[in-house]
């Protein structure tokens, strides 16, 4: 009997990095569609600007660094994309540009570019627009308020339920006003049915696993009833809809690079994700958390795979550790 040896992988599928890109950029769409219609087309543009910058600072960065183009794997415009519904539709176009392209050179590109960055460029962009330009980032529109496509961004701001949660209160805006979007938040955040319909569509397409979803999503749950100020369930449900969590859950903290790979790892990571987001909206300055705690379990990706170790297929099972 003759056997055919080759060189793994033994296992292939037609799964191809631009395939996984396309599949999040489309399920983008609804919450993109979303944030339009509360704040107008100037989130259109924003996200344009954002996308752009981002694919051009990445081709750029490749050229002047002699390694082949990989813009066409659209992980640039993910990214791109990405921060910008982590942003106020008010924000200006710049300071959109100068997020995205920090994003793909400096925290994918000097890593060593796609699946070696540790932290996902988006957030740890967003994070460094928080730190300059706090008063930007954190600046939010009514629902409903016509914002210019250019000039001066001058209108009225709202605070967002987070914000009345802060006090505590229970936000004045219901939950089926978060629900559906009318809200004011960031372009991504203000409808929790948009970010469930992407998410859904994830899964379908097996992008995405639920372990890291649900674990983080659960979490958050289980912490915001147990700790809740006010009446348990509504705070819950309010936690849960307000804020960057569903973005966060379904869209960031699930990113393959920066995510444990082993099933185990992934639990303990979106728990972690939940722990720390319901203590930074606890006792941080700013009301969201969500960021910085997917930031720091980003940190700790590599920490929980080797605590959760797989086993070999026909190997002995070995105990978790480092080596």
């Amino acid at each position: 009997m003759n056997f055919a040896m080759s060189s793994s992988p033994h296992i292939r599928c037609g799964d191809t990095t631009r395939r996984i890109m396309l599949d999040v950029l489309i399920a983008l769409v609804p919450t993109l569609v979303a944030g339009t219609i509360v704040f107008g087309p100037r989130c259109l543009v924003v996200a344009a600007v954002s996308t752009a910058a981002a694919v051009v600072g990445e081709a750029l960065w490749r050229l002047l660094t002699g390694q082949y183009q990989t813009i066409g794997d659209l992980s640039a415009a993910v990214t791109g994309l990405l921060l910008a519904l982590t942003l106020p539709a008010t924000v200006p176009y710049w300071m959109a540009a100068v997020g995205a392209v920090f994003a793909v050179v400096v925290v994918k590109g000097f890593f060593g570019g796609l699946g070696q960055n540790i932290f996902n460029p988006a957030l740890a962009a967003r994070a460094l627009l928080v730190l300059l330009f706090p008063a930007s980032v954190t600046r939010f529109a009514a629902p409903g308020t016509s914002i210019p496509l250019s000039g001066t961004v001058d209108v009225a701001t709202a605070a967002t339920p987070l914000h009345s949660m802060v006090m505590p209160a229970l936000p004045e805006a219901s939950l089926a006003d978060m629900f559906l979007g009318n809200i004011g938040g960031c372009i991504g955040e203000v409808s929790s049915l948009a970010l469930l319909i992407g998410g859904a569509y994830l899964v379908f397409r097996q992008v995405i696993k639920l372990r890291i979803p649900v674990s983080y999503l659960g979490t958050v749950a289980v912490l915001s009833f147990a700790f809740a100020p006010l009446e348990p369930l509504q705070w819950m449900l309010y936690s849960l809809l307000s804020g960057g969590v569903l973005l966060g859950a379904l869209f960031m903290a699930s990113d393959y690079a920066t995510s444990p790979a082993t099933p185990g790892g992934q639990v303990l990571y979106g728990m972690g994700c939940g722990v720390l987001t319901v203590v930074f909206r606890s006792v941080g300055l700013y009301p969201e958390g969500v960021t910085y705690a997917i930031l720091l379990m980003n940190a700790a990706s590599w920490l929980l795979e080797h605590f959760t170790p797989t086993r070999l297929f026909g190997a002995p099972q070995r105990k978790g550790g480092l080596r």
